[in-house]
């Protein structure tokens, strides 16, 4: 494994970590839980990414509890949560000053932890001032309740907006931003983000880097029983692993990934960690085998020469998200 700064701060996140997202609560619980957040441990993962929406809070739950049972040293490992969708009551979602505190202090609970060291805004609040976010998660930080707090598909414009809010202001700014981030969905990082990263020194732990499993091959010939499009309250994942575009354009990623012996899953992680600012790669993962495979892209980023770099863009490029 190798690490990389989160943007210009001092915190190092493994090149690749591990999501609770659709996972944890819905296809497994905590024993299941424990072998592959083990697994991906044992071979230097220290960043897990959950959420207070992921399966109702029961995500973060079995994590919390996973964690103590494993009693890892707190000094070796990063959690983070995001807050955003805590509950049904007209307090109990958004970016309001209450709910980003009490959000947290929740999340704590579940996770049995004393402070995450991640915390995401997971979407933005147009029904909420920036400035009033701005202060609940510098409160946050105040409290020791979390170490660096950040956005989750934010535009650029509101990054900027709150960033020069908590600069006249001095109060900590958001530093990192959680997007999605793969084959098929590029734009905003690439672009739009472009200024983040020059400007504010922004850094990145991007998610669906399969493309909730498009990019893995898998539905390159229909929907595998038991896979994640497969589960009854995905319907949406269903639709979008069903696209024709796509789905031809995977068939021919594959043939470069066959010609260089290594797997879809592995080309696609480790095109994504070839872009420099990416600071660590978020995957998912229901059984060891799948993390096992997954954590292999570290090395095999090597393989991706500009030249199979340009044979991959021309594959790509015109798509549209």
């Amino acid at each position: 494994m190798q690490y990389r700064h989160l943007g210009k701060a001092g915190v190092k996140l493994s090149e690749l970590s591990l999501g609770a997202w659709v996972t944890y609560g819905h296809q497994f619980g905590l024993e299941q839980a424990k072998q592959i957040m083990t697994a991906a441990f044992d071979t230097g993962v220290n960043f897990f990414d959950n959420a207070e929406a992921y399966a109702n809070g029961q995500a973060e739950d079995i994590m919390g509890q996973a964690l103590k049972e494993l009693g890892w040293p707190r000094k070796d490992y990063l959690v983070s949560t995001k807050v955003f969708w805590g509950g049904d009551g007209p307090n109990d979602r958004g970016l309001s000053y209450k709910h980003i505190i009490e959000g947290v202090n929740n999340a704590l609970k579940r996770l049995q932890l004393d402070y995450v060291d991640l915390v995401f805004a997971h979407r933005p609040d147009p029904e909420t001032p920036i400035e009033e976010t701005v202060f609940a998660f510098n409160q946050v930080i105040r409290e020791g309740k979390a170490f660096y707090w950040g956005t989750s598909e934010w535009s650029a414009a509101a990054i900027m907006r709150a960033t020069d809010f908590a600069r006249r202001n001095n109060l900590r700014p958001p530093s990192m931003e959680q997007p999605q981030y793969n084959l098929f969905a590029r734009q905003r990082f690439e672009e739009e983000y472009a200024p983040l990263y020059k400007e504010l020194g922004y850094g990145t732990t991007t998610y669906s880097p399969l493309y909730t499993g498009l990019l893995t091959g898998k539905y390159n010939d229909g929907i595998p029983e038991g896979s994640r499009a497969s589960l009854k309250d995905f319907g949406w994942m269903k639709d979008r692993v069903q696209d024709e575009q796509k789905l031809a354009i995977t068939r021919k990623l594959a043939e470069v990934a066959e010609d260089l012996g290594i797997t879809m899953a592995q080309m696609s992680l480790a095109w994504i960690l070839k872009n420099p600012h990416v600071s660590s790669v978020i995957t998912g993962a229901s059984n060891v085998s799948q993390v096992e495979e997954n954590m292999k892209a570290v090395a095999i980023k090597e393989k991706l020469t500009s030249e199979e770099m340009d044979r991959i863009q021309s594959i790509i490029k015109d798509i549209k998200e």
